[in-house]
């Protein structure tokens, strides 16, 4: 049984035991610009039930006490379509293939949908992804409704089957966090690389094609998320992707950046100096967010709040900024005023997993959700002091500091996903001064 058939028969399960039909179907091809489409990205929760990649692709679950029944719709073989735009798996392998019961031509999807969710009156459909796709959902159920009199029992609830499936997929089984390691591996490798390659001189742009070279060279299914590589202080703007500019002599470079194995991801930051060694100012800061990002860390274990996560963060993090001058007052008023949060303005974690932001409620019956063992949750702290702020000592102008960590919640506590990663100072610029790792320079 595969990863996905196995994913499948869990939510198959649910379906059975609650008597509801479902219909998720993957992704559509977007252009790009002109006749230019972007790379093909499969929907996370269709790959997460089938492991399938091809586009115009749809799965139907319909309930039953035999275990239901999967029905696979997809494009069929075509010499001529596969010459141009590549190779399908088609309808005849696609059971074998893919532990299916039946597969079908999705050419003729709208014309059987609504027999096979006839007499199904709960629906999971997850509505405003594709208002196209919505219209035409609708148009079968309100068909199947004009067919009450003739004994058709039409779908009296649309429901959505993300508080199912997404709970599903907040719990990582043992398969999926082997491919979480497989791409944190990956992603090792790129920030270490990068830390050796990064020098005076060297554009953004570089590294940035550097880490999606070693991305694909071993075997990831690409970025995870658009690479962030900013040097000095473009790092001070959270999302910069840009990664267009010439690095400089002592200033910093944060790199954002994590792999995907078989499109589950990576999320990684690390932040190091561009020559190689840190100034004082540079460390001072540097060091205010490892204590901080460490503390969060090793604080990761079952039954532990969610929000607790951020508060150790920042409550480091605040301390922190009181010994460096910047922020005045106590802890306690500092985080009551908000001073902080010119230098830090996000949380500090978000779920992982097939989406980088991955699926899963923070809260559970309004309180901040407990951590429990097989989610997995990244750590990153940080600390930015854009040129733009008032009353910032000259010396910290332009420092942009975050660190990030991919954490597995076990039975005795954590398993740092990405702990393989230079983090402390004297490893990072060791790591830097390592011309083994260097491709580029």
């Amino acid at each position: 049984m595969s990863l996905y058939s196995d994913n499948r028969r869990r939510f198959q399960a649910i379906l059975n035991e609650k008597g509801i039909a479902a219909v998720i179907p993957t992704n559509t091809v977007k252009v790009r610009n002109h006749d230019c489409d972007f790379r093909f990205r499969p929907d996370s929760d269709f790959w997460y039930l089938t492991g399938f990649a091809e586009p115009d692709s749809w799965l139907v679950l319909l309930p039953g006490e035999d275990g239901g029944k999967s029905i696979l719709f997809l494009r069929d073989k075509d010499p001529l379509q596969e010459t141009w735009q590549g190779r399908r798996l088609g309808i005849d392998a696609a059971p074998d293939a893919l532990d299916v019961d039946e597969a079908r031509n999705v050419d003729d999807l709208w014309d059987t949908l609504g027999e096979l969710l006839a007499d199904h009156t709960s629906l999971m459909w997850r509505t405003g992804n594709d208002e196209g796709r919505d219209r035409r959902m609708l148009e079968v159920v309100a068909d199947l409704r004009r067919r009450a009199r003739g004994g058709v029992q039409p779908p009296v609830e649309l429901l959505d089957p993300a508080p199912i499936l997404h709970e599903l997929r907040l719990f990582k089984t043992e398969a999926e966090v082997e491919l979480m390691r497989a791409a944190a591996a990956i992603t090792t490798e790129a920030h270490t690389a990068a830390m050796a390659t990064a020098a005076p001189g060297v554009n953004e742009c570089e590294i940035d094609a550097l880490i999606d070279y070693t991305f694909r060279r071993r075997g990831s299914t690409g970025q995870a998320y658009n690479n962030i590589v900013a040097g000095g202080a473009n790092a001070c703007i959270l999302h910069y992707v840009e990664n267009d500019a010439p690095l400089v002599d002592g200033e910093l470079l944060l790199i954002d950046a994590g792999a995907e194995m078989d499109y589950y991801a990576s999320d990684v930051t690390r932040t190091f100096p561009v020559n190689g060694r840190f100034s004082d100012a540079q460390r001072a800061v540097y060091e205010v967010v490892l204590r901080s990002q460490i503390a969060a860390v090793n604080a990761v274990a079952p039954g532990v709040p969610f929000l607790h996560i951020h508060e150790i963060a920042l409550n480091e993090l605040v301390d922190g900024l009181i010994e460096l001058g910047v922020c005045q007052g106590t802890r306690a008023s500092v985080i009551q005023d908000k001073s902080y949060s010119r230098f830090f303005m996000h949380k500090t974690s978000h779920w992982l997993g097939l989406d980088v932001h991955d699926c899963g409620t923070y809260t559970a019956d309004g309180k901040p959700r407990k951590l429990e063992v097989g989610m997995v949750l990244t750590v990153e702290p940080g600390l930015y002091f854009d040129p733009s702020l008032d009353g910032v000592e000259p010396k910290y102008v332009g420092i942009g500091v975050r660190i990030e960590d991919d954490i597995l919640v076990t039975p005795d506590g954590h398993e740092n996903l990405t702990a393989a990663i230079p983090k402390t100072v004297d490893a990072v610029e060791a790591a830097c001064a390592d011309s083994a790792l260097a491709t580029a320079r």
